[in-house]
């Protein structure tokens, strides 16, 4: 019979509790997961990447690449490759893309490189961005590894 630890009701409808069972410890919530619709076809996923691609030129991100990778990866169908002025342009523009991805999607994205803002990758899940400061994306050259295989510019960033 699991020990419970504590309760804490946040509202009616969710419950946070914590168990040891056999000296194992859990946290576990009643909240329901949220399940949103994956965009569900190749336009649509298009659509949102020139969306981002769109809302990186109004951040005044830099040398915005968006690269085609549907059918040549398994990563992702598309990947914007993109600069930023300064570490702290970058953490901006990395905050605004994660928002616009919520919006835009319905799910967060997964995001890994922000306390230093070098290099931040923002992963969708159908899109793949990297937003770097430009000395670090010299270094790097992910254009040599993607675009050189797969060149294609975003109608709508150009």
């Amino acid at each position: 019979m699991p020990a419970i630890g504590w309760l804490f009701g946040a509202s009616d409808s969710i419950i946070l509790s914590w168990q040891a069972i056999e000296g194992i410890e859990t946290l576990t919530s009643s909240a329901p997961r949220l399940q949103s619709a994956k965009p569900a076809t190749l336009e649509e996923i298009r659509a949102v990447a020139e969306s981002l691609a769109q809302a990186l030129e109004d951040d005044k991100a830099e040398d915005i690449l968006f690269i085609d990778l549907e059918g040549k990866s398994s990563l992702a169908d598309f990947m914007i490759i993109a600069s930023g002025r300064s570490g702290r342009h970058v953490a901006a523009l990395a905050d605004h893309i994660s928002q616009d991805v919520k919006n835009l999607t319905g799910r967060p994205a997964s995001v890994e490189g922000m306390p230093n803002a070098d290099w931040v990758l923002i992963d969708t899940g159908d899109v793949i961005i990297h937003l770097f400061r430009p000395e670090v994306r010299e270094f790097y050259n992910l254009e040599k590894i993607w675009a050189s295989q797969t060149p294609s510019t975003s109608p709508s960033v150009n």
